[in-house]
């Protein structure tokens, strides 16, 4: 725990996270605290345990021992739908978006009033859906492809409209596994610039091996190896951590 604050004090607060597969530990004894508006990058080599710790915050994974406190409640104890509602929202590595719907279909299946069964059936195009979906693809660079499908986008167009698609749900904290993964340098750069702009009213968690684009976007970077923390701080603090230049010169 941080001298003199409160788990409730941060947006996340993971508090002494374990999780076994048969006796392995995959993430062990883990704590680490996220605030309002910030970009956490956590990095490591593989096997290190960054996409359990994912999996961990919403609700994937069980966790064996620890506590994930989200703005005070205790995610451990909720199904992943419910965590969903309390406001976090996860990307996967693969984007997962529905090719045969236009782009603006896609944004608006995820607006948040057509969520529940009666929401859906209720649901109507109005001129607030339409602003919130042409406000979201303004910011995602995708404004100008709204009435095309989604599967004539390049990757990292599809990546972007997954970001998209969880924007639009206005979640607290945005959760992304390797973003920028396959993109060309041009769409490295945007999607830094995308995720500085949407941290004014929420924090993003990261997942990413990419270290100029780590350079570019972290707030603080939380360096894993073997499922615990070997360094975090700074960019710069991590890049100089004498035991995180060898873990990765080791492999």
């Amino acid at each position: 725990m941080l001298i003199g604050h409160q788990p409730k004090d941060f947006l996340l607060a993971v508090e002494g996270l374990t999780v076994s597969f048969d006796g392995f530990k995959a993430v062990n004894d883990l704590s680490f605290y996220v605030e309002e508006n910030e970009i956490r990058v956590i990095i490591g080599p593989n096997g290190a345990g960054k996409t359990t710790v994912l999996d961990l915050i919403c609700g994937k994974t069980k966790a064996t021992s620890g506590s994930i406190q989200f703005r005070g409640t205790e995610l451990t104890k909720l199904k992943e739908n419910e965590i969903v509602t309390a406001g976090v929202g996860r990307k996967f590595q693969t984007p997962s978006v529905y090719e045969d719907l236009t782009v603006f279909e896609n944004l608006e299946i995820c607006y948040p009033r057509g969520r529940s069964v009666f929401g859906s059936l209720m649901f109507q195009r109005d001129a607030k859906v339409k602003e919130r979906v042409e406000e979201v693809a303004e910011m995602i660079f995708l404004k100008d492809r709204l009435n095309m499908y989604a599967d004539v986008l390049s990757h990292g167009q599809k990546q972007w409209l997954e970001i998209g698609m969880l924007l639009i749900q206005d979640p607290d904290l945005l959760m992304l596994d390797e973003p920028v993964a396959g993109m060309s340098v041009s769409e490295r750069v945007k999607t830094a610039e995308l995720l500085n702009t949407i941290i004014k009213n929420r924090s993003v968690l990261v997942i990413e091996h990419d270290m100029k684009f780590v350079e570019d976007i972290a707030h603080k970077v939380t360096v894993l190896h073997q499922g615990q923390i070997l360094s975090e701080g700074t960019m710069e603090k991590v890049q100089n951590d004498p035991k995180v230049i060898e873990v990765y010169l080791g492999h």
